[in-house]
């Protein structure tokens, strides 16, 4: 009976379980929305298996890819969590979530605890079974899972995972957007052998038909090319060789599924990521082989010297690349062997011990090593050389007691003294350099004082201003010293009394005020007084007499009294003077004292000028031109050199004489002036004079000349001739044509005297016969010579002294005379001819009467002629000249020969 009973409940719960399966698809997940682990020790070492992790994707699927954002762990395909790094359990519970992806490509996460046994985790105790229901349940309580840890031995080896092709439906549903591949990991410089299987990629479609792989991208076909090759029949992904994390940490794939005989694929290309996993093969560097620092002697506990740096080309997110800083040793050891200390995760190095004397111990070095694995793998060292600086345990002191000087007054940045001191520390360091300061004696602020800069253990004090001797003739100041840096130790400051001696000096005399600003009309009547500008002389015991001069006085308007400083007006004044800017005139007077080495004192005198009514309005438009029919009126522009109130609005009168054809008034601003045509005009220039008057009636007569041109509306065009206007430029131009004419007549007369004809030779080639030369004779030359006229009238003419008493005939016919030719070839002829009338001219001299001959004078060194014998015979033989050559043959032809001749 009780096995009947127990059958039909058998057969009853099956039924149900049927029955609620129907009921309650699958839906993929975790098994549980809470994972604990319970483990029970804190030390987790790396390969402890942690348990299981129950996930369905609702397909026949038994192993999926798992990552979890903690990396202190790492889930197999099958689910096993096992430790990848050790794991302290400081508050008795570690944190982290869980992700998978179901066939979908849907992320699924779940949050996980990993909990000490003995550790209680809120009010609950953990001891106490929960129960949970299955992952196809649909209730909607937090379930948790319990799970105790399992030992290493006990992990089977994971397999390869298979990733699929996203299912997607048929037609233009698009893929879901948050389908994510999950990555696939690889290990730097795994060892192989190679190729190496990482992963599986399927698709669906090879269950009706033959499908190849194939896999693209960087890595792939792209550089670096051949890293991963897939077997294009099964879809097995593999890696050629070793990968390096610090070269490429993430290779992004493309998987590809083509049905055989087809040209298009058969499922969607798909993202493959793969994740190089790094491995500790890089040993933590140092920024610098060695390091140098200083820290000065005498230094408390906690003081900062310098910080050391490591880097680690390992992932710096794992324990791989997180370096931990530790010192090795230190040399010297005393007075300490733990003088200084490291932060481990900084570098900084810090003062630890007590007792840096630089004297004992100038010099410490210390070994530093850099580990990763937070200390507890690869190493690098440096080294560092920590000098100890002197510190400020000596004060400097003054080298005298007391200093003394003198200093002329009124000078600024005068040097008054320089102080110097001793110091017992490192000379040139910071302790040793001195810094002064004046405490006492200075309330003014009348000195400066400073170190110099050549010599840092001396002190210069100068004048901040210039010193008074009228007021105070001594000033005594309490200078200190100290270093650029505080003393290490209690130490007494040094003082020094510096007495400063005021020397007094001839100063000039002191305008006041400095600048005196007066307002004056500008027609103040010449001799008026315009100020009593006064000085006085700071030189209170010198009792000195102050007199005045004009220094500066561009216009020359004024004069000042050189005794009392009285400054009257020389000349009259102009406001609208170039000198004078914005109403206002400035002059300069000078005031001196009578010493021997007078001191001139300068002080600004402004003149501030108001206006008078004293110029009347003008008319800019003088020359205007205008077209005599339908003429446009014409606007005359209108100023005053008064300013404002002496000005405008203008008034305008016509002079008698221009009223008959002009009409003008003024604008509608009152400031120009309409001048109109009364009728029509010939063309010419007209004077329009006319009277203008300002707003208080002071007028001037303007004239206006106006050209009246030969055309019609406001196109104005003279073309033809203005009557009444000027003739110059007509005149000129006859004037020019005139000149061009005689400059033309000049350069013909020019070329005809060049083209003179050449003159046929006279004599023969074989006529020998000498030149002719001038003897200062009366006469012409040879025919072959051109004859010089002017010898004709050589005698008397050259002696205006000697008069002769010719008395010429009366009433006798004188001949005619032929004129000088032009030609000067015909000059022969006209020799000829005016001889011959000549001899034959009865009035021609000489006459019967008186005759004048030129006188050569007395004391001629030749004798007398009447010495000369004379044949009286005629006997003188002349044949001798028959010899003297053809030149002498005429004279033998004429006395030579037959006596009888």
């Amino acid at each position: 009976m009780g096995t009947a009973w127990f059958a039909v409940c058998g057969v009853f719960f099956v039924f149900l379980q049927i029955a609620t399966a129907e009921e309650s698809p699958c839906m993929p997940g975790f098994e549980s929305e809470l994972l604990i682990f319970k483990v029970n020790k804190k030390h987790l070492r790396p390969g402890t298996r942690l348990g299981k992790v129950g996930f369905t994707d609702c397909t026949n699927r038994k192993r999926f890819l798992f990552s979890t954002d903690d990396n202190r762990f790492v889930l197999q395909t099958d689910g096993l969590l096992t430790v990848k790094r050790e794991v302290v359990l400081h508050e008795g519970h570690r944190d982290f979530f869980i992700h998978s992806w179901d066939s979908q490509g849907q992320k699924l996460t779940v949050p996980a605890m990993v909990l000490y046994h003995g550790h209680r985790h809120g009010n609950n105790d953990l001891n106490t079974e929960h129960h949970h229901n299955s992952h196809t349940s649909n209730s909607h309580n937090h379930d948790q899972t319990q799970m105790d840890s399992v030992t290493t031995e006990d992990a089977a080896d994971p397999q390869i995972p298979i990733l699929d092709f996203p299912k997607s439906s048929r037609g233009l549903k698009r893929r879901k957007r948050n389908w994510v591949i999950p990555p696939l990991s690889v290990s730097e410089n795994h060892r192989g052998p190679f190729p190496h299987f990482i992963a599986q990629i399927r698709s669906d479609e090879d269950k009706v038909t033959k499908i190849q792989y194939s896999i693209t991208g960087p890595g792939a076909d792209q550089p670096p090319a051949g890293l991963f090759t897939m077997d294009k029949d099964t879809g097995n992904l593999y890696v050629t060789q070793e990968l390096d994390r610090e070269k490429r940490d993430k290779y992004l794939l493309k998987a590809h599924a083509v049905a055989l005989g087809s040209t298009g694929p058969a499922e969607e290309p798909m993202d493959v990521i793969v994740n190089v996993i790094d491995q500790n093969d890089n040993r933590p560097v140092f920024n610098r082989s060695s390091y140098v620092a200083e820290v000065p002697e005498a230094s408390p506990r906690g003081v900062e010297v310098i910080q050391v740096g490591a880097t680690d080309a390992d992932d710096p997110t794992t324990a791989n690349g997180i370096i931990r800083y530790h010192i090795i040793s230190q040399q010297p050891v005393e007075p300490s062997e733990f003088m200084f200390t490291i932060n481990p995760v900084t570098g900084m190095i810090r003062v630890s011990g007590a007792g840096l004397d630089r004297e004992k111990f100038p010099q410490y070095k210390l070994r530093v090593q850099a580990a990763d694995m937070e200390g507890e793998g690869l190493t690098g060292f440096t080294e560092v050389i920590i000098k100890v600086t002197d510190s400020n345990d000596n004060a400097p002191l003054f080298t005298e007691p007391s200093y003394a000087a003198t200093v002329e007054e009124n000078k600024v940045n005068a040097e008054v003294v320089r102080m110097s001191v001793t110091d017992g520390d490192e000379p040139h360091s910071q302790a040793w350099n001195a810094k002064f300061k004046i405490i006492d004696g200075d309330p003014g602020k009348l000195f400066t004082v400073k170190t110099s800069e050549t010599n840092r253990q001396e002190g210069i004090i100068t004048t901040a201003k210039g010193l008074d001797f009228e007021k105070t003739s001594k000033h005594t100041l309490l200078v200190i010293v100290e270093n650029e840096v505080p003393f290490a130790i209690s130490l007494p400051t040094s003082t020094i009394t510096v007495v400063v001696t005021v020397k007094d000096v001839n100063e000039p005399p002191i305008f006041e005020p400095e600048m005196n600003t007066v307002f004056k009309k500008e027609d103040l009547a010449v001799g008026s007084t315009v100020v009593r500008y006064t000085a006085s002389d700071p030189d209170t015991a010198r009792k000195q007499k102050v007199m005045y001069k004009m220094i500066s006085d561009p216009a020359g308007w004024f004069n000042v009294d050189e005794n009392t400083g009285e400054i009257k007006v020389r000349s009259e004044m102009d406001r609208e003077s170039s000198l004078v800017k914005d109403d206002k005139y400035t002059a300069l007077i000078g005031a001196y004292d009578d010493d021997q080495l007078p001191a001139t004192g300068t002080g600004t005198l402004v003149v501030v000028l108001e206006d008078v009514n004293d110029n009347p309005p003008t008319i800019e438009d003088r020359d205007i031109a205008v077209c005599n029919k339908n003429p446009d009126s014409l606007l005359l522009t209108v100023t005053d050199k008064d300013g404002p109130g002496f000005t405008s609005p203008y008034s305008v009168s016509l002079l008698d004489s221009a009223k008959a054809n002009w009409t003008a008034r003024m604008n509608n601003t009152k400031t120009g002036i309409i001048l109109t045509m009364n009728r029509e005009l010939e063309s010419g220039t007209y004077s329009v004079g006319m009277k203008v008057f300002d707003n208080r009636g002071l007028d001037q007569t303007n004239t206006v000349t106006v050209t009246v041109c030969d055309c019609s509306g406001t196109d104005v065009k003279c073309l033809g001739k203005i009557a009444g206007g000027s003739k110059l430029p007509v005149i000129m131009g006859i004037l020019g044509g005139i000149l061009l004419l005689l400059m033309l007549v000049l350069l013909l007369l020019l070329l005809a005297k060049r083209k003179k004809p050449e003159k046929e030779p006279l004599l023969l080639q074989d006529d020998i016969r000498d030149d002719i030369f001038y003897y200062d004779e009366e006469g012409g030359g040879e025919d072959d010579q051109d004859y010089d006229l002017g010898v004709l009238h050589r005698g008397l003419d050259n002696r205006p002294e000697v008069f002769r008493n010719d008395v010429a005939p009366v009433f006798m016919p004188a001949p005619v005379y032929k004129p000088r030719p032009a030609n000067p070839d015909d000059i022969g002829n006209f020799i000829d001819d005016n001889l011959k009338a000549a001899d034959n001219d009865p009035t021609a001299p000489p006459y019967d009467s008186l005759l004048v001959f030129d006188y050569e004078g007395g004391g001629s060194e030749a004798g007398s002629l009447s010495s000369l014998n004379s044949s009286s015979d005629g006997d003188q033989d002349y044949d001798c000249l028959n010899d003297w050559g053809p030149r002498f043959k005429k004279l033998a032809d004429m006395y030579g020969g037959d006596d009888t001749l």
